[in-house]
């Protein structure tokens, strides 16, 4: 494994997923940020409105609103359209609700040299194993 390509944080959940990276660095809205039917980032003037966050690995600082950001997220899983895994800079507890309700793999509290909002590119295929605490960057995004 290329060190270069793996990020250690703090297990926060889950165990293995696999998927495309879609990273948020200014993280998303619950309340009007995400419509919980499809799982399309609704909200306005967001980098990724219109985007789906199904299947991806959602990179994160943290949440951003309401507590009821947990609420929003965890409701796109119930209808189907929830996200494989989370990779988040800092954990908090609107995130922690979500990341246990959901049961999806999640890795938290980098390193300040390891923020994975500065080391993963949106379309990065990742690796995330919630047990170990680790991201891997398994392949690049050519857009990047």
């Amino acid at each position: 494994m290329n060190k270069d390509k793996i990020l250690r944080g703090r297990p926060s959940g889950g165990k293995l997923a696999e998927g495309y990276a879609l990273v948020c660095k200014n993280s998303i809205m619950g309340w009007n940020g995400i419509d919980v039917e499809t799982g399309v980032i609704t909200e306005k003037g967001h980098s990724y409105q219109g985007q789906s966050i199904e299947n991806k690995i959602l990179v994160l600082p943290g949440s951003r609103g309401s507590i009821g950001w947990s609420d929003f997220f965890y409701g796109c899983h119930l209808n189907g359209h929830g996200t494989a895994g989370y990779v988040l800079t800092k954990m908090d507890s609107k995130c922690g609700t979500a990341v246990v309700m959901a049961g999806v793999p999640c890795v938290s509290d980098f390193p300040e040299k390891q923020d994975p909002c500065q080391c993963i590119r949106t379309g990065d295929y990742v690796r995330v194993d919630g047990e170990k605490g680790m991201v891997e960057i398994l392949e690049r995004s050519i857009k990047g």
